[in-house]
């Protein structure tokens, strides 16, 4: 769950271009917008910046972006092309398909995908080819160095868990299930991604039929439900593929976090494992409590056998090292981010993040000579750019320590980031809580930080933002409980005058340990609740990224406990102590695990608060522990199942804490909001939540969305979701 809320953005593009069309061209869109106020048709106007990549020689990038149209209820995804510069735009999509994934084939010539094909034109949009011939199987791509090979993801059935029913039952729609995992996020697991291997012959025109590099494995690559081709990378010479993938179904899948990082031999098709000994056996798991304390995650067997996560896998330039993003422990998916080099000539593996107290979220290889590595991390609220220093192999044999360096201080998030010139550049994505994503071009300075390079490229959505009045950010330290200081974000309303009172709302953060960084969301965004009228209150509590790992993980087995302190703190604090907030009009809104905060506080506040929304929120945590699939969440942060008699005391109070325990104190109105698509958090516990505020005689409202997931993806539920929580808020905020 830590990953819901910090994937937004490449989720809704994803999402949205696999929608047909139906021959609606969506461009960029001339808003008129009224008063300076932002307002939820204004967000949706907005491009939103997808993937991009620049040409081998550095000059040219070419780059994608989403359009929204409210009145078709659709996206249309178009590619552009520029100067390195950011001159001479050039809009490539002239028709009504989406076009998507671009990468260059070479400096002249640019592959993307169409129609569930991977096709090709000139870098001015001419002379357009299909290459490949799937029926419309391609659901992404990356081509070899030499450009002689492609890997193609395509979709193949799996009836391991769910089985295929009779054929002379064709209009049955029952499902039979047989094991755990049979969905996930939002869909029913009846097929899987496989990569398969094609050759490239003139032209880059791609062979008919492929080779299945997992071929009679019933394992998924990427892996489920955000992984893309990040997970897969070809080495320099063209003749290895390594992969990231979780070797596991069914239960032994739903309560694990072990993935693994793999080396395919194209001329062998041999496969070997980065991560584990060729001896390596699990140790027996106990599916039903935390691996926190099992043997599976013992110092020895997290040194040798890497149990946690691993991922994202990424050649050196001189093709000598494979570095990925691999956490130590199994059965946590918000453990440390790390660096992990494997040094392919010597067959060794290292760390090089150790001694960073903070998660590596992207990287890529540098060239520079005062510079190894480029990866981008949250500290304190903001993700920003960091290099680590050069290493040979004689200092890995010295035992030298790599040192990390920050490069940029920004408010704001950097985004994913790639090679430019060489690695004498950097191409990247940044966005803040007052403006969306636009690229950048970074020149990194390793030896004097102060004097790096930043050069904004686009500005897609200028002809919006220059119409807008922006709200101000500020930041505070607030005393916790517990004797430690926490960062909150203040973002007030445009046009602030301090001598006014405003209504104000606390956000609660989902995950539970994702940052309050500088997101940028289309359906929480400050900006726009900023401009309805509201101070914003958003606390970087106990359990978040980027204030070091024991700060993080205090919330597991704990989120009752000193995270609810650390809330109320956040808005006890700003109502006794800025003139501004006005304590008799507040409200507390949250998503995820801010939802079920939601749920908490309203048994708990006291009459702080006079109205809640919760979207997609925990409400009673025994049925969760059963209803989501990912059973390795649960594990982790309430310790045991519930029925186990000898639970630990942490997994105690945490069902004992459940929010559902406390209705009998709820005495204020609140909105609930779920997804019947979410398989996460499963839409009965909203509406477990809504009828017992109903049944208590509590003013409430349900927005239950049939078509949606986790998320809230489409153009015309994202303007209803954005109505329904303001009305809400200003029905007893505004009074």
């Amino acid at each position: 769950m830590k990953r819901l809320l910090t994937l937004v953005a490449a989720v809704l593009l994803l999402s949205v271009t696999a929608n047909a069309q139906e021959e609606v061209n969506i461009g960029k869109q001339n808003m008129t917008v009224k008063d300076g106020r932002m307002t939820p048709e204004a967000l949706w106007a907005m491009g939103r910046i997808g993937s991009y990549a620049a040409s081998p020689d550095g000059q040219r990038i070419v780059y994608q972006v989403g359009y929204y149209s409210v009145k078709h209820n659709k996206s249309h995804q178009v590619l552009y092309v520029m100067k390195a510069d950011g001159t001479a735009q050039q809009l490539l999509t002239k028709g009504s398909k989406n076009e998507t994934d671009p990468a260059w084939l070479d400096n002249e010539t640019i592959a993307f995908t169409t129609g569930g094909e991977i096709w090709s034109m000139k870098a001015d949009g001419s002379d357009r080819r299909q290459l490949s011939q799937t029926d419309g199987a391609v659901e992404g791509f990356k081509f070899s160095p030499d450009r002689k090979k492609v890997i193609i993801l395509k979709s193949i059935p799996f009836h391991d868990i769910i089985k295929e029913n009779p054929a002379d039952l064709p209009k049955a729609t029952g499902r039979l299930v047989t094991d755990l995992m049979y969905r996930h996020w939002d869909h029913y697991v009846e097929s899987i991604q496989h990569p398969f291997v094609y050759s490239v012959g003139d032209g880059f025109a791609v062979a008919a039929t492929g080779i299945d590099i997992l071929d009679g494995e019933p394992y998924e690559c990427p892996m489920e439900p955000f992984g893309g081709m990040e997970q897969l990378d070809w080495s320099n010479d063209s003749k290895s593929i390594a992969y990231t993938c979780r070797k596991k179904t069914g239960l032994a899948y739903s309560i694990s976090t072990d993935s693994d990082i793999y080396l395919y031999d194209i001329d062998t098709r041999e496969t070997v494992n980065l991560c584990k000994t060729d001896d390596y056996v699990e140790p027996e798991i106990d599916p039903t409590k935390t691996m926190r304390n099992q043997s599976v995650n013992s110092e020895e067997n997290i040194k040798y056998n890497l149990p946690g996560y691993d991922q994202n896998p990424k050649f050196s330039p001189d093709g000598r090292y494979v570095a990925w993003i691999s956490m130590a422990r199994n059965g946590y998916e918000a453990d440390l981010q790390r660096l992990c080099v494997f040094d392919l000539v010597r067959g060794r593996r290292f760390f090089v993040t150790e001694e960073f107290d903070s998660n590596v979220d992207d990287f890529c290889w540098s060239d520079n000579e005062d510079a190894w590595i480029y990866f981008i991390s949250v500290w304190h609220a903001t993700e920003n750019l960091y290099a680590v220093t050069a290493q040979t192999p004689e200092d890995i044999d010295q035992n030298v320590r790599t040192k990390v360096i920050q490069l940029t201080n920004d408010w704001a998030d950097w985004g994913s980031l790639q090679m430019l010139n060489n690695g004498k550049q950097l191409l990247m994505e940044r966005h803040c809580y007052t403006a969306p994503a636009d690229l950048y071009v970074v020149t990194p300075n390793s030896k004097k930080p102060e004097k790096t390079l930043i050069t904004q490229i686009t500005a897609e959505n200028k002809h919006i933002l220059d119409q807008l009045a922006k709200p101000s950010v500020e930041q505070v330290w607030v005393p916790t409980t517990d004797g430690k200081q926490m960062l909150v974000w203040l973002i007030l309303p445009p046009n602030f005058d301090k001598t006014k009172k405003y209504p104000t709302l606390l956000f609660c953060e989902g995950g539970p340990q994702s940052p309050v960084s500088q997101f940028w969301s289309y359906r929480w965004n400050f900006m726009i609740m900023a401009s309805q009228g509201y101070v914003i209150v958003a606390p970087n509590r106990h359990g978040l990224p980027g204030f070091g790992q024991e700060w993080l993980e205090e919330i597991s087995g704990d989120w009752t406990g000193q995270c609810m302190s650390d809330y109320l703190s956040a808005i006890d604090y700003a109502a006794q102590n800025l003139p501004y907030v006005d304590k008799d009009r507040l409200g507390a809104v949250g998503a995820s695990f801010g939802g079920f905060s939601v749920y908490y506080l309203a048994g708990h506040h006291d009459k702080r608060f006079k109205c809640f929304i919760a979207h997609d929120g925990a409400f009673n945590l025994e049925a969760m522990y059963t209803e989501t699939e990912e059973n390795w969440f649960s594990n982790w942060e309430y310790d045991d199942a519930y029925w186990n008699k000898d639970r630990t005391a942490n997994a105690d109070k945490t069902y004992k804490n459940s929010p559902h325990q406390f209705v009998d104190k709820w005495d204020t109105p609140i909105l609930c909001i779920h997804g019947e698509k979410d398989y996460r958090i499963n839409y009965t516990q909203g509406m477990s939540a809504f009828n017992a505020a109903r049944m208590k005689g509590i003013e409430a409202e349900l927005l239950i969305f049939p078509d949606e997931n986790h998320w809230v993806l489409k153009p015309q539920n994202g303007i209803l979701w954005q109505r329904t929580y303001f009305n809400w808020l200003d029905r007893w905020l505004k009074k």
